[in-house]
Parts: structure tokens; sequence; C-alpha cells
């Protein structure tokens, strides 16, 4: 027979035992009896509630253990008391807010369990929870750290791919990096990145692989990669490893430098082309030395000649021939230099007119008749009889055809052959010597154009039999200061400036230029093409200019060198007109005042008063009102120009000027 004794103090000491077992655990515990009433509070759960195990005993569950759901803050079921009803373990539940007696608030996860007595009734309930704020908190700042990779992952513009570091296949890829090389999400999964052309092959990609274990970080600043369409791009590739969690996994950012690519090389070669300029500038320096020596030491010559007492007329003559030659020359030198800085800055500027270029031509080819006849070279040139009009500046076009005649006499040894043909572009060539020759375009023009003067295109042809041109230097013989020989035997060699701006007047005029070789030896060709027009209707007659020009016109000269002045004056006086001259600004106004000239012709830099003030004042005078004002000067850039525009000026001459311009400007007062 049991003893209820016996039994009460076993059940007694099982209680004490079991409410030291739950005062040790770490989570919160509180049991309750079958009426839901507190029976017993640990440590764990007296913190988390804020009630002691003496202030709760006997209260009910609800005000100690108050719970209400995270999201919408209402109060929600205890799990003790489903435990009591349905006799079940209530599993843990999220979402749920501890409210403790001090009002602190804490995500909690709880959990109940009904008790049995000895008889295998319920007999009470124990519930068990832990606090998992900071759980909570850290999970969260995972999931929007998470959030942020993942929208940095998306959004990036670069290539993001990521492997596994094991066994090196992709895992994922971004959409920019399906994007660049045109590739599906999925295509790219699985794989590894020598399928895709990174590293060429699998031998290299084991490489970079092998490399990225070691240092744990690879860099490849121009890789070339394909995309799916077969379009190479250029990228640079980063990679590196990192653990995430228990696993590594290799990160690698591949970002597209095709364009800078292209701009860095763009760079390096304008790097090259200006330290290629500087060093032909220091050549063209001390070629220029050399080249204005020659002319001046000859001028000084002949100066020298013509000073010996006692010397013969023919010597005389011989001398002044000298002096014509190297001044011109001299002066030809110096215009180049000055269109230098007209060809760096896009300031030529054209006058264009519509006219016949035989005239034109023919004067080119009476300006360059010196320098052929001392060369000895034959020159043949081939002009249609017809017609063939253009709407060009006249000056330019000459100076286009003059340097072409000019390179084709220096680099044509002595007594060689030069042929100028110009001819309309339907490839019918003139009476004389054919313009195809070797080297010609071979019947490449466009067809049905006329030859007699319809739209299309003028073709001038500049062919020599001379030393050629060498296929390196070819490509870059329009450049400027180029030349195809700098050896001491081609005297005549220039400043090298003079094909550069054929190209750029040719290019103003809407037309193109092509040189042709076919290497050292065997001559060259220089093809310009410029668009033709048609003739102009006929008009009444007018006077012609040398008729007009024949009509005598006071002119003033003024020019504080006296040679230069008188010398001038000479030429004029030759023609028929009544000159004076000046020497400062202020015996100009008093002789212009006096003389009433029709043409003033005006150096600037004069003593006592410039000539742009001389000018703003007889602007001022109402006698001058028709008078023309002419700057003759030394000062030939385009501010200068410019400057004499604002002062008054009619126009411009620089010096030396030529007596044709004047001429012009007469004929056109007549009219």
């Amino acid at each position: 027979m049991i003893n209820p004794e016996a039994t009460d103090g076993m059940l007694q000491e099982q209680a004490k035992w079991l409410r030291e077992t739950l005062s040790g655990i770490g989570d919160a515990v509180i049991t309750v009896d079958v009426t839901g009433a507190v029976v017993f509070l640990n440590s764990s759960a007296e913190n988390l509630t804020g009630w002691t195990q003496a202030d709760a005993a006997g209260v009910p569950l609800a005000r100690v253990f108050e719970i209400v759901n995270e999201e919408t803050l209402q109060p929600v079921e205890n799990p003790a008391v489903r435990a009591l009803r349905d006799g079940v373990v209530v599993g843990l539940a999220n979402h749920t807010i501890l409210i403790a007696k001090d009002a602190v608030r804490r995500l909690i996860e709880d959990s109940a369990a009904p008790l049995c007595g000895a008889d295998g009734k319920i007999s009470g309930v124990m519930l068990v929870f832990r606090d998992v704020t900071e759980r909570r908190k850290h999970e969260e700042r995972v999931r929007h750290s998470e959030l942020r990779y993942r929208r940095l992952f998306e959004t990036a513009k670069d290539g993001i791919l990521i492997l596994d570091a094991d066994t090196g296949a992709i895992v994922d890829a971004n959409p920019f990096m399906c994007g660049l090389l045109g590739y599906e999400h999925e295509e790219f999964l699985g794989r590894e990145l020598w399928r895709f052309g990174m590293f060429g092959d699998i031998e290299a990609s084991r490489l970079a692989y092998q490399e990225l274990q070691e240092r744990g970080y690879v860099r490849y600043e121009h890789l070339p990669l394909k995309t799916k369409a077969g379009r190479q791009v250029e990228v640079e590739f980063v990679s590196n490893v990192y653990w995430v969690g228990d696993r590594r996994v290799i990160q690698c950012n591949i970002r597209d430098i095709t364009e800078r690519s292209q701009l860095e090389r763009t760079t390096q070669a304008q790097s090259q082309a200006l330290a290629d300029l500087h060093r032909r500038k220091d050549e063209f320096l001390a070629m220029l030395s050399h080249e204005l020596r020659n002319p001046l030491a000859a001028t000084s010559n002949a100066i020298q000649l013509l000073a010996l007492p006692g010397a013969e007329d023919p010597v005389q003559q011989r001398a002044l021939k000298m002096i014509e030659r190297q001044v011109a020359h001299l002066t030809h030198l110096v215009d180049d230099l000055l269109e230098v800085s007209r060809i760096s800055t896009g300031r030529i500027r054209l006058n264009r007119t519509s006219f016949d270029v035989h005239a034109t031509v023919e004067q080119a080819v009476a300006v360059c008749r010196p320098l052929f006849d001392r060369l000895r070279h034959a020159l043949t040139v081939s002009l249609p009889p017809e017609p063939i009009w253009i709407d060009a500046d006249p000056t330019r076009l000459e100076q286009i055809i003059v340097n072409l005649l000019n390179n084709a006499a220096k680099y044509t040894d002595e007594g060689g052959r030069i042929w100028l043909t110009v001819e309309s572009a339907s490839g019918t060539s003139p009476s004389g010597v054919s313009a195809s020759g070797e080297l010609a375009s071979g019947g490449r023009e466009p067809p049905g154009i006329s030859a007699s003067g319809g739209t299309g295109e003028i073709l001038i042809r500049v062919r020599d039999a001379g030393i050629g041109i060498a296929g390196d230097v070819l490509p870059r013989i329009f450049d400027m200061f180029a030349q195809a020989d700098r050896s001491l035997e081609r005297s005549e060699g220039g400043l090298g400036i003079g094909l550069c701006l054929v190209r750029r007047l040719v290019e103003l005029h809407g037309g193109t230029v092509e040189a042709k070789s076919a290497g050292l030896g065997h001559g060259s060709e220089f093809t310009v093409r410029l668009p033709m027009q048609p003739p102009p209707a006929p008009s009444g007659a007018c006077a012609t200019p040398a008729a007009a020009a024949a009509k005598s016109k006071r002119v003033l000269v003024v020019d504080d060198n006296v040679d230069i002045a008188d010398s001038t004056a000479m030429l004029l006086e030759k023609f028929g007109h009544e000159v004076r001259t000046a020497h400062t600004g202020p015996a100009a106004l008093e002789v212009a005042r006096s003389f009433l000239p029709e043409l003033i012709l005006m150096d600037i830099g004069l003593p006592g008063m410039n000539g742009y003030e001389v000018a703003q004042r007889i602007r001022l005078e109402p006698q001058f009102e028709r008078v023309w004002l002419i700057a003759v000067t030394g000062y030939a850039r385009a501010t200068d120009v410019k400057l004499a525009e604002e002062a008054g000026f009619d126009s411009h001459l620089a010096k030396p000027i030529d007596i044709r311009r004047v001429q012009e400007t007469l004929a056109a007062l007549c009219r």
C-alpha cells in the first residue's frame, strides 16, 4: 500500500528540482495552473516581463505576459491559453511583441506546452520565450545590406559576374554584363569565363584562375572580349576572392573601355603628331635661316657689282636681273611665312568671282617662267580652246597653280619635263600632250559632263618626270613643313608650306587635290578638282580695264621710306598718272588738301602721325568723300587688315606691292 506522505514528499522534491532546472536555463519560463494563473517565473522571465515571482504569483497570465502583433500592434492569442484548451504544444510564433510591466517592448519568440499530473490530466502549462530583438535587428541589417547589394548589382553600369571559387563556374551575372556581351542571364550560369572569350582559351583561363587563388586579386587593363554577335569590345577586368558565410566566391568587375581606349590611341597619335611637328619646326627654322641667307647674299653681291666704278652696262643688267629674281624669291618666302598663321588658324578668306580660267593659268605660268628658264625645264601647257568658267578667287587659284608648278620644278632635275593640263571632268584631253600618261587616273571621272563649260568639275593636272615621291612620304605630302627631300643638293627646297596651302585653298573652294607617284625616280602627278559653273549670260559692252586704266588719275603716295615712295611714284607716272609724295603723317594731310588726290597709297608706320590716324582725319573732311584709300604696309595679318578697315581704308596691300593690283584699283575708279 502506497504511503501518501511519501508520495507528497516525492512530488515536492520533483517540483523543487523542476523549479531549479527552469531557473537555470537561458530562455524565459513561466508556468501557469489550469486556471491560467501564474505559478512560477524564472529569472529570465522576470527580466523580460518586469514582474517578480512574488508579484506575479496567482496573477492571470494575460497581465504578466502581455503580447501584441508586431505589425498591427493588436493583442494576439496567448499560446498558453491554446495549450490549455487544446492540450497541444504550440510552436514558436514570430512577429510577436512582449510589452513589459514598465512598458518596454521587446520582440520575442514563444512556445507553450501542457503539463500533466500523475493521473495524466493537464495540470498547467509551461510557457517558454526568448528576446530576439537584437537578432531581428541584425537580420534586418543583413536584409537591407543584401537589398542594397542587389540594387547595386542590378543597376551597376559595369559588368559583374559572381563565380563559385571552388569550381570557377558562374553563379550570377548582372543585367549590364548581359547587355555588354549580348547573352541572356541563363546562358552565363554554370559556365566558365574562357567560354566567353575572356582569356582566349581554357589554359589562359586556368593560369589567371591560379593567379587569383594565390593572390586573391587580379587586374587586366586591356582585355579583348567578343560579344555573342561577334563584335569585339575592350574591357578592364578586376577580380577578387572573398567569403560569404562559409563559402568562398569570386567577383569579377568588367568595365567597357572601348571608347576610352580609342580616345587614348587618338591622344597618343596626336601627341606623336605634335612631337613630329615640333621636330619639323626645328628643321624648318634651320632651313629658314639657310633660305633667307641665299637671296640676301645674292642681292648684296649684285648691289656691290652695281656700285663698282666703270662697270659696263651688260654687267649692270645682269646684276639687276639677279636682284629682281632674288627679291621675288625672298618675297615668296615671306608670303609663305605669313600663310603659315592663316592656315593654322583658318583665317584664309576668299574673294570669289566668276571668270574663265585661261587667263589665270597663263598668268601663273608667266610667274613661274623665270624659274623654269633658269632650270632649263621644258614646260608643256595644254588648255582647251573653249572657256572654262569657275566661281573662285582668281588670286588664290593662281597661287594654287604657281605652287604646284614650283613644286614640280624644284623636284625635277635640271633640263627635265613638266606638263600642265587643264580640262573638264569628261575625261577628254585637249590637243597637245596627253593628260593621262603613266600616272593618270584611268578615266575615273564622272561620265556625261560636257567639256564646253557645263556644270561639273575642272581638272588641273601638274605632272613631272622628276625624282618622284617615296611611299612613306606620300600620305603626308600635304602636311605643313613636309618635304620629299631635304638633302643639300635640293637647293630649291623652299619651306614645305606650298602643298599644305594648296590643299587648304582647294578645300575652301569645295574641291579636292590628290598626289600620285609610282615611287622614287618615277615622277609625280598632282590633280586638283574644282567645281565648274555654266558660262555667264551675255551682257552689254563695257570699257576694258586696260582702257579704263589709260585715263590719268591723281595719286598720292605716302611712305617714310623715300626710296619706296619715289620708286612707286615713278612706276605710276610711267602709266600716265599724276603723282605726289609725302613722307610723314602731317605732310600727307597737307599735300592731300592741296592736291585733292583720287587715290592714296599710304604706309601705316609714319612719323608724326600713323597711317590709321591720317585715314581717320581724311574721312572726316568732306572734300575727300570720294577718295580711295589703300593701306600699303608690311603688317599683313588678318588683325592688321581689320584695323585698316576700321580706320577707313578701302583695301589693304602687303609690301612689296604688285603694281598690277594698283592698276586694277585705278581701272575700277575709271569705270
